[in-house]
């Protein structure tokens, strides 16, 4: 049976019964200037026959490219659900034949993945939702004990001001009731499903705190904002002709890893390669 803990059951649970459906359409719908980079990434560094496991599923958009290049993949995902669909996703696209593996396992204790076995491993959720530092570390060892020398990771945090930001847009609740709690939150990065009901138990960073994870393992290659000065306006992104997403995009390529770009953005990209 896998081991889980009792935040990742907390996890898995909003996803299965609460926002399941939402996060098979997130990236698409919500976060496109995010998705696209990210695909640029993935484009540059992957080719056909390289061995990859995505550590967090999501709605498996990142899956279904990487399987149309010629990728075999390990699926993990702590939400029983979301790796049913996107598996099911994949063998509905006739990519049945790149799937490695399937595995309902936590970030931090993966099982089944030999060490030293993948070219790439992508991390573009658990480390949002890892809330103690000890398993945030866990996860990034688990990273690297699967990776080949000199393979490598993308691995996404979220910005911790963001909430603030949404808490003032979308108004979860009053914030004179939560100053001790945002104190609290500006210290540790915690949320929970009664402070913020769409991600439900996560953690958000800082951009130091994020570098920090990979230091003395990975290699920095890339730390970037993934949005840069379109995170407020990305859904802007899926109204625009095809000539004009690129162009918008080489912007945000030539401004997301300056402080600025970085600062701005709801996500934080770091690509690195395994020491």
């Amino acid at each position: 049976m896998p081991q889980f803990t009792e935040d990742e059951l907390n996890v898995a649970q909003h996803y299965d019964e609460r926002i399941f459906q939402d996060e098979l359409t997130r990236l698409t719908a919500d976060c496109p200037v995010e998705m696209a980079l990210t695909l640029r990434w993935l484009g540059r560094v992957t080719m056909a026959g390289d061995s990859v496991a995505e550590i967090g599923v999501g709605g498996g958009h990142y899956t279904e490219f990487l399987a149309r290049r010629g990728c075999r993949l390990h699926l993990v995902d702590v939400s029983a659900r979301l790796l049913e669909a996107v598996a099911e996703k994949l063998r509905q696209a006739g990519h049945q034949g790149a799937i490695a593996g399937c595995h309902h396992a936590s970030a931090a204790r993966i099982e089944g993945i030999e060490s030293g076995s993948l070219d790439h491993v992508l991390l573009m959720g658990p480390l949002y939702h890892l809330r103690t530092i000890e398993e945030r570390q866990r996860c990034v060892q688990e990273s690297a004990r699967i990776l080949r020398t000199g393979g490598t990771l993308f691995a996404a945090g979220i910005n911790r001001l963001t909430y603030l930001r949404d808490l003032l847009r979308f108004k979860f609740g009053p914030v004179t009731e939560r100053v001790t709690f945002h104190q609290q939150y500006l210290h540790d990065g915690n949320l929970d499903p009664a402070h913020a009901p769409p991600i439900g138990w996560a953690h958000l960073t800082t951009a130091a705190e994020f570098l920090a994870l990979f230091e003395g393992k990975f290699g920095r290659r890339a730390l970037m904002g993934a949005e840069s000065f379109t995170a407020a306006w990305q859904k802007a992104f899926n109204e625009l002709p095809e000539i004009e997403r690129e162009m918008w995009l080489d912007l945000v390529e030539e401004t997301n890893q300056t402080p600025e770009g970085i600062g701005q953005s709801d996500h934080f990209l770091f690509i690195g390669r395994k020491l």
